[in-house]
């Protein structure tokens, strides 16, 4: 009698489980143990090598979303998920579907990742359940007569007629007609006792998506690209993170994470990725803008502290300004954020420390002198809301006049989320009022009035 593929799944994971746990003397004693067919069977066992994050939670869920960044195995697991509702026990064997859907942002990209790809169904496939391609209907049949057929994003009404029981959506978050297309499969999904989908997409900010996690039928897992590492070329690992790693386009397409622009920000993701430089321009002024907290102690807001210079051509409404750094700290004391903005004072050869005087007063200036006694120092004092103070300057991001060094993800994720209706998100936006005091003193007050460009920068 043959083995149910269940039971022999479990039988392998506690064997893999048992010969990882006592080191590489195991693996002659766990390979004579196995019979032939479980040796043929063993690299399709997807569950037995799978990532956790590539592996369909418990429940009674509608909705299996896979956010993942580039490479992180979102492929792998989608058509692993699709076997494991046609496949039965046997090659003959029903499984849980019979009719499913693949959807993808055109044809192409469907049949040459999703079916036919490295990581796609058929090379995930054992030799007997591996389904035939029908290039003529577009679709998958399997020994056991389960059908998969293949929809583009592109033509959402090719959805108007049929129905599923399963369906596989992928990259979902880039499709050209999205709505149309996901409204579509919704109301063909639905034979079966139960009809689920599995969507894998690396996480945009987009309406569908954002109403999908919403659910309470959805469930979401999370991964980075570095989950799958081990199937990803070093160098690959080792350009991206150098060029993307602590922006906010690297958070969503390497990390994964779902980035919110709320609605009426002054900044949208899209304003801050075309601001993102990979050299600044010359510079004839840097200033460090510091925004201290209220308190100095371990729950204390942030201590903002922003380093930016700006690039004196023609005249001061055509000067360009770049973001070099972002140095902020938490939970410190006085003396040890004033450390921090007097050593990027001196790191980045900058001409003034810019401090806001509401909460502190003559102390941050005297803090900062107990570090540098001779450090130029401007006060500045906040009499307009947030908002308010923040509206010109990204009135000049609008423009293009501001380029961002790489790794301020933190810095720009407080300027997606100050509205005119106040910040909106946890705690107190320090790195935005730092940033704003920055481009204040180097584009907005000089903008304000005629400044003399000098000729050498101070120091």
């Amino acid at each position: 009698m043959t083995m149910p593929l269940t039971l022999r799944r479990q039988k392998l994971r506690l064997s893999f489980d048992w010969i990882v746990s006592g080191g590489p003397g195991r693996h002659r004693t766990l390979l004579e143990g196995m019979t032939e067919n479980e040796l043929l069977a063993l690299p399709y066992l997807f569950d037995l090598w799978a990532h956790a994050h590539q592996m369909p939670p418990d429940g009674d869920w509608k909705s299996w979303v896979i956010l993942g960044g580039r490479g992180a195995g979102k492929t792998r697991a989608g058509a692993e998920w699709v076997r494991s509702m046609v496949e039965g026990a046997r090659p003959m064997d029903r499984g849980r579907a019979r009719r499913l859907a693949l959807v993808g942002e055109t044809v192409d990209q469907v049949r040459e990742i999703m079916v036919f790809g490295e990581s796609g169904i058929l090379q995930c496939s054992p030799p007997d359940r591996r389904p035939a391609w029908e290039a003529g209907r577009k679709r998958l049949v399997w020994p056991n007569g389960a059908t998969a057929a293949v929809f583009s994003a592109h033509d959402p009404e090719s959805l108007r007629g049929p129905q599923f029981d399963a369906a596989w959506a992928d990259e979902l978050a880039k499709w050209k007609k999205l709505r149309e297309t996901w409204d579509m499969l919704q109301f063909g999904l639905r034979l079966g006792d139960h009809p689920q989908q599995c969507i894998t997409t690396t996480p945009r900010n987009v309406d569908v998506l954002k109403e999908l996690l919403a659910l309470p039928g959805t469930v979401t897992t999370t991964a980075a690209t570095e989950a799958n590492r081990a199937h990803l070329a070093d160098s690959f690992l080792a350009e991206v993170r150098a060029r993307y790693d602590g922006t906010r386009l690297g958070r969503q397409e390497l990390d994964g994470v779902l980035l919110d622009d709320v609605e009426g920000a002054l900044w949208t993701t899209a304003m801050i990725e075309v601001a993102i430089a990979a050299e600044p321009p010359d510079l004839d002024r840097v200033v460090v803008a510091v925004d201290p907290p209220v308190t100095g102690h371990a729950k204390s807001d942030e201590c903002g502290i922003v380093v930016a210079g700006v690039s004196m051509r023609g005249a001061p409404v055509d000067w360009r300004a770049h973001v070099l750094a972002d140095c902020s700290v938490r939970g410190a004391s006085p003396s040890v954020w004033a450390e921090a903005a007097v050593e990027a004072f001196h790191r980045f050869d900058a001409d003034r420390i810019v401090a806001e005087v509401n909460q502190g007063g003559d102390l941050v200036q005297s803090v900062i002198r107990q570090i540098d006694g001779v450090v130029p120092f401007k006060a500045v004092r906040a009499s307009k809301s947030k908002f308010l103070r923040a509206e010109p300057v990204a009135s000049i991001y609008e423009r293009g006049r501001v380029s961002h060094a790489r790794g301020l993800g933190a810095l720009e994720d407080q300027m997606c989320r100050m509205t005119a209706a106040g910040y909106r998100g946890k705690g107190s936006p320090d790195r935005l009022d730092a940033l704003v005091w920055a481009l204040t003193e180097l584009l907005v007050d000089p903008a304000n009035k005629r400044v003399a460009r000098p000729g050498i920068r101070s120091v």
